[in-house]
């Protein structure tokens, strides 16, 4: 289930404040389990301001909590307060917009570097994936970890969602792919080179956003011309 949670504060020093939080994600980057932020400012109160951050869980939030990095940035937000923060927790009941920010999150960590977060908080546990690549669909999350290992293993890569469309429990996302084939992928050694494609993938989600089950369209073959893996076919 989503998580959110309401961190309200009064400081007369928010651009210190603010450029605290820019520090902050500079230095948990690929570490941070937060998908969403918000700060607001009180029309009546001009030192009075909120900060919204979105979890995919709650226990995603506890990671990020944990992490030694927001311990002491935490440290360092108290002293710039006039008076002790507060902190509301809250479970996300409904939110008609959590479907895309759940497929967009999984862009995300897909292609973020370092180890790869968990996915529960995602994606629900008997997770159906479609790729006319694989001869057999992927079910579960440990196999789509797998999958994912696999081209995170292959790549330093990054995804750009060019159109997203929602429609009921489906979102579809046009993306395009960028990596650098830095590692074994499909039997192809390391090779350095930059590589492309364009791709299409339809999710269905459930309940609380949990995406629930994937179709992948995306130019393989164009990828495997561009690592010169049907150069020998060609010959």
């Amino acid at each position: 289930m989503t998580f959110v949670q309401l961190i309200d504060c009064k400081t007369s020093r928010f651009d210190a404040m603010d450029q605290l939080m820019d520090t902050w994600v500079e230095q948990t980057k690929g570490k941070r389990t937060a998908t969403h932020s918000i700060v607001a400012k009180d029309r009546s109160d001009a030192s009075h301001f909120i900060e919204i951050v979105e979890f995919p869980s709650y226990e995603d939030a506890m990671r990020n909590s944990n992490l030694p990095e927001t311990d002491k940035i935490f440290q360092e937000m108290v002293a710039l307060c006039d008076e002790m923060p507060t902190f509301t927790d809250l479970d996300v009941v409904r939110d008609d917009q959590l479907a895309a920010a759940s497929v967009r999150t999984l862009f995300e960590m897909m292609a973020a570097p370092g180890e790869l977060p968990p996915l529960d908080g995602l994606m629900v546990e008997d997770y159906h994936n479609h790729d006319p690549a694989n001869e057999q669909d992927v079910m579960g999350l440990d196999a789509i970890r797998r999958e994912i290992g696999m081209w995170r293993g292959g790549f330093d890569m990054a995804f750009t969602i060019e159109d997203q469309i929602t429609e009921g429990d489906r979102v579809c996302t046009r993306w395009t792919w960028n990596g650098t084939h830095k590692g074994d992928f499909m039997g192809i050694p390391a090779s350095g080179k930059k590589v492309s494609m364009s791709g299409t993938t339809i999710f269905r989600c459930g309940e609380n956003g949990k995406i629930a089950e994937g179709w992948w369209q995306y130019d393989r073959l164009g990828l495997m011309a561009e690592l010169g893996a049907l150069d020998a076919m060609e010959g």
